[in-house]
């Protein structure tokens, strides 16, 4: 039996505009429906999804509200929970059981660079206006409708290590159905200082305290390079990112995109340095992907949902193998 992680991002999860609970429900039908052809081939399967629009509504909601504002590692941890469920109930026993959701956190580096250069968008667009008086950092963006637009910008760390690991793997071996976790990218932490670490274990040793040694921080960790830290930890044998595009392309922004159908992680490598993938869409995913492949010599598949079974058998989507 071959195991995939599947990472759940794009319109897998929502199309564009689209955001209610029942919007969402209707489009994980349609996903579990793509999802069927790996269920019947006999693949064990572990999902990992986004989050983007989920936090997004969060924070929306946060800024509307007059109270405390909750700090952003809690959304993450929020719309973990509430994507989990909704593929827990819309899978149902589609894929051999239901799945079982882990709110999953990665640790980070609290001197990662992403923490001195905050670059990844979350949260509403505004006008410049808008932007000129919020009270964090924003940045202008491409898209959300006609004229200059801003989004909250955040730091977005590399994800080192997932902390649930030893219990993900437990579950995944058990087999009772799919797991899910590393809802987008993660909830990122990072070890509290060495006082507080020193402090934590006197208390766990007097039986004072159970308290973590980590503490969550304000950023938004990357699906795919999550993705490729869940595929180590569960022995996977292939990685598939589904997203909203066929394919990775080649000149994509050109009026003659071509689409990648076979690829190795060097080529990926060589057309990434080329600028040819955006830092917002597929940078990651091509990174990601070439990772996990050297690092495993598995395959990975870039593809959309509706073109699932047809990248399977490499007649669509993108595939990376080993060189």
């Amino acid at each position: 039996m071959s195991r995939f992680v599947v990472a759940l991002g794009g319109n897998a999860l929502l199309r564009s505009g689209e955001g209610t609970v029942a919007e969402q429900r209707a489009r994980i039908d349609e996903t579990r429906a793509a999802l069927e052809p790996l269920h019947e081939r006999g693949h064990d399967l572990v999902f990992t999804h986004g989050n983007g629009p989920q936090v997004g509504n969060r924070l929306l909601a946060e800024e509307q509200s007059e109270g405390d504002a909750e700090p952003l590692d809690v959304l993450v941890a929020e719309t973990q929970a509430q994507v989990g469920y909704l593929l827990q109930t819309g899978f149902g026993d589609a894929f051999g059981g239901p799945p079982a959701p882990v709110v999953t956190r990665v640790r980070v580096d609290p001197d990662d660079p992403g923490f001195d250069d905050p670059a990844k968008p979350v949260g509403p667009y505004y006008t410049a206006s808008e932007a000129a008086e919020k009270p964090f950092e924003t940045s202008e963006v491409h898209g959300g409708g006609e004229g200059t637009r801003y989004r909250r910008v955040v730091a977005s760390p590399e994800p080192i290590e997932l902390l649930e690991a030893d219990h993900l793997a437990a579950l995944v071996e058990n087999r009772a159905g799919p797991v899910v976790c590393g809802g987008g990218g993660g909830v990122p932490v990072v070890p509290r200082d060495e006082t507080a670490n020193e402090n934590a274990a006197s208390e766990a040793a007097t039986g004072d305290s159970d308290r973590e040694a980590y503490e969550g921080v304000p950023a938004v960790v990357d699906k795919d390079h999550t993705t490729r830290l869940v595929a180590d930890v569960v022995d996977a044998d292939t990685v598939v990112m589904l997203t909203d595009v066929d394919a990775v392309y080649q000149d994509y922004a050109s009026d003659d995109p071509t689409p990648i159908r076979e690829t190795t992680p060097g080529e990926l490598r060589a057309l990434r340095e080329a600028d040819e993938f955006p830092a917002g869409s597929m940078r990651p995913k091509v990174g990601a992907c070439a990772r996990f492949v050297d690092e495993t010599g598995g395959r990975a598949i870039v593809t959309d949902p509706d073109s699932l079974a047809a990248a399977l058998d490499g007649e669509a989507g993108t595939t990376v193998r080993p060189a």
